[in-house]
């Protein structure tokens, strides 16, 4: 799938720009967008690094486990070839949480490595299997607590209420997760996606099969070979010696739970400790409050909570982490290439004015159906490139007025939905993935419900 999206961008930027006389936005973009994936690549390595480390104490604990099996019943319906006490089940629920808080700097190094738990299951490197699409679909279009960036744009550009968005913008992305996850399930049914059963055959139909090609019966193994991240470390086992938690190592689990648990409150019920109100959370509810309490805290908590938890366990935390930060910077190598391959597409197509001849030209058949025609060139472009679509978002609350409410629809469309292309090719570019099968489709899907559903839900509300 990604092999015709590419081919196709390049292709229509340089025809798209030759007819517009633009061939040297077009060359421009190419280079522009070379350099930016490497700076964005780089700018990962720190953060990669520290969760990763951070990671690897939560798994040697054994804490990983306790988490995906406390939410077994779910993870297994959307999940059903990963196994229950596998550590891809872990790392995907801290993922899907990291990116509920809004918790961006998190979500993507957890995100990275929940992809990397995910290909030890998979059976044929280079070709996505079910369970990464459905994670990949869900990345797209996750339910977002509390949209940001998007409040912060509308009380910086004067906002009577910015935080008006947040109910909006939930049922949004509520309605964008379940087209996601919905459309992955049934396309990964369909003839064209299918993996190949177990006697064999082809690896995908239509993707070019061996059996095809070469006459030769292609393989699938019955049983995936485990391949796991530490397999080269010669002082990792699957199974650590833990030391079971004593008294008083469960007492200060506790203690650092009260203690945060404290700070929440403070924050979110300030009156009750005698404090001041900020001046910002005037208008703001308790519910609201909480939320931004929680995405101030989380981080915070994660850091400090795996090392102790792992320490109480017995475990070298200062070793352990080192061993998981190492990681880092041999999966963002990985990420390069791929991040590079694609952003260089999407800005040539930009520089050659691909977005404006596709807003010109869909402009007549969304008007009857009442979708306001400034949404069209965020809409378009949401799915390519975020920093693109924040300079569009913040042009419409300017140019329109903070509380207008197309403003508001292009806030909420901001919040519920996700640089597909980008989460693509990072994600599946840090495990070497190239066939992608449904996992664009579905994540189109799931940013097509955002939209739309943005705009029914700002109607109805506004």
């Amino acid at each position: 799938m990604l092999n015709y999206i590419w081919l196709a961008l390049v292709v229509l930027a340089v025809t798209i720009g030759g007819w517009n006389n633009r061939l040297n936005e077009v060359t421009a973009g190419a280079f522009d967008g070379a350099k930016t994936a490497v700076t964005i690549a780089l700018g990962l390595i720190g953060v990669m690094a520290l969760w990763l480390g951070v990671m690897r104490l939560a798994e040697r604990a054994g804490l990983v486990q306790r988490i995906a099996s406390g939410l077994h019943p779910i993870m297994r319906r959307l999940f059903p070839d990963v196994p229950p006490e596998h550590p891809a089940m872990g790392s995907m629920l801290m993922n899907m949480a990291a990116n509920m808080l809004g918790l961006g700097n998190a979500a993507t190094p957890l995100g990275l490595r929940a992809m990397r738990d995910l290909e030890t299951l998979n059976p044929q490197p280079g070709l996505a299997s079910n369970a990464m699409c459905t994670f990949l679909a869900i990345n797209t279009a996750s339910v977002q607590l509390i949209p940001t960036t998007a409040i912060a744009l509308l009380a910086a550009a004067g906002s009577v209420r910015p935080t008006a968005i947040v109910g909006t913008a939930l049922l949004a992305t509520l309605c964008a997760a379940t087209v996601a996850i919905t459309s992955a399930k049934i396309l990964e049914k369909l003839p064209f996606f299918r993996l190949a059963n177990q006697t064999g055959a082809s690896v995908v139909a239509g993707a070019g099969d061996l059996e095809r090609t070469t006459g030769v019966e292609a393989s699938t193994p019955t049983t995936p070979a485990l391949k796991p991240a530490e397999i080269n470390d010669p002082g990792y086992s699957e199974h650590p010696a833990r030391r079971a938690p004593s008294t008083w190592s469960s007492a200060i689990l506790v203690v650092l739970c009260v203690f945060f648990l404290g700070l929440f409150l403070r924050m979110v019920f300030p009156h009750l400790f005698n404090l001041p109100l900020d001046p910002a959370s005037t208008t703001q509810n308790p519910f609201v409050r909480s939320v931004n309490a929680l995405s101030l805290l989380a981080i915070p908590f994660l850091l400090s909570f795996f090392p102790v938890y792992a320490a109480t366990r017995g475990i070298k935390v200062y070793e352990e982490f080192v061993e998981g930060a190492k990681e880092g910077f041999g999966v963002i190598l990985k990420i390069i290439p791929f991040l590079v391959t694609m952003l260089v597409a999407i800005n040539m197509f930009k520089g050659a004015g691909g977005i404006e001849l596709l807003t010109h030209l869909l402009a007549p058949v969304l008007a009857p159906l009442h979708f306001p025609t400034d949404l069209l060139p965020l809409a378009l472009m949401r799915p390519l490139s975020g920093s693109a679509t924040l300079a569009i978002l913040t042009d419409i609350i300017h140019r329109l007025g903070p509380d207008n409410i197309v403003s508001r629809m292009a806030a909420t469309i901001y919040g519920s939905t996700e640089t597909t292309f980008y989460v693509a090719a990072v994600y599946f570019g840090s495990v070497g993935v190239k066939r992608t099968r449904h996992a664009i489709p579905a994540g189109l899907l799931g940013d097509l419900a955002g939209v739309i559903a943005s705009v029914i839900i700002c109607r109805a509300v506004f």
